[in-house]
């Protein structure tokens, strides 16, 4: 039997491979490795994480465990990552707002007043707390203080929270000017704490005869450590302002914007929502209209001529 030599051989296996391949102009297609049609996400598809700032209105350690469980739910209902972002001043938390670092923020009555007019700051919606959406300037003192008036304060050691605060610097300042005084000589010297927790903290311990500072963070810090009631008292309150909203930037896409301010609108309406507003000592939040803050706009006006 005649046997094919080996150059025969070679020439029959180069043309059976070559038979075998794809030809060059057709796609070549792994049947093993097939998605269905309707499926055209990526397999690896990256969900960004909603960033959240807040702002220095109580201390990063407090701000954690008011906000957390706010997060944590936010994250379970929007299945995507939730970041909380802080800064040390208000100026910076807007900074991030107007940068679009961030895609929604808990701010203070002036960070909204400052960014709205600054850059489009867009009202989302506000807290009530004790039935209302409002908040005062508690002017506070040591508890063994002689002080019945921010007058008592003269030549004093005064503590402001951040530079524009409306309870806790704008209202102080705007005051002193009421009756007559120099806000920059009144004091023998005066501190920022950047947070209103650290100012009732600085009162207490005796590093500051007085501060003021944000109604709403005194009343809870006093339920939560109820010591410090012995330790520093309120001596004078101002008008009231438009409780500290939560906003958004001017470019915040319209449907996130709409589902944020639902799943806060209804937190009051479960269990599981009503343990989130316990922890952050809110009844629930409201819609709020920017005239609200009109008071604390005249406030800022007189009290930086």
């Amino acid at each position: 039997m005649h046997r094919p030599s080996w150059p025969t051989l070679l020439i029959v296996l180069v043309i059976a491979l070559a038979a075998c391949a794809p030809a060059p102009d057709m796609p070549y297609v792994q049947l093993n490795n097939i998605t269905p049609a309707y499926d055209d996400r990526p397999p690896t598809a990256h969900v960004a994480p909603l960033r959240v700032a807040v702002a220095a209105v109580i201390s990063p350690k407090g701000n954690l465990e008011s906000y957390g469980p706010l997060l944590d739910y936010l994250a379970a209902r929007l299945d995507r990552p939730v970041e909380m972002v802080q800064r040390r001043t208000y100026a910076q938390v807007n900074e991030l707002i107007r940068q679009g670092e961030v895609d929604v923020a808990f701010v203070c009555t002036s960070a909204y007043i400052a960014g709205k007019r600054d850059f489009g700051m867009q009202l989302l919606i506000a807290p009530v707390i004790n039935g209302q959406a409002i908040y005062y300037s508690y002017l506070i003192v040591p508890t063994d203080s002689p002080a019945q008036d921010i007058v008592d304060l003269k030549d004093k050691m005064f503590a402001f929270t951040d530079p524009i605060s409306t309870s806790g610097r704008n209202y102080p300042v705007w005051l002193l000017r009421q009756m007559g005084y120099d806000p920059e000589t009144f004091f023998a010297r005066t501190f920022f704490t950047y947070s209103h927790d650290d100012a009732i903290r600085a009162v207490a311990d005796g590093l500051a005869d007085g501060a003021a500072v944000d109604s709403l963070v005194y009343d809870f810090a006093l339920k939560r450590e109820p010591a410090l009631a012995g330790q520093v008292k309120m001596i004078g309150s101002s008008m009231p302002f438009g409780a500290p909203p939560v906003v958004v930037g001017p470019d915040t896409h319209p449907e996130l914007r709409a589902e944020l301010t639902t799943l806060l609108a209804t937190l009051h309406e479960t269990a599981e929502g009503r343990a989130v507003l316990q922890a952050m000592g809110v009844d629930r939040f409201v819609a709020i209209d920017d005239s609200a803050y009109d008071t604390a706009r005249q406030i800022e006006r007189e009290a930086n001529p």
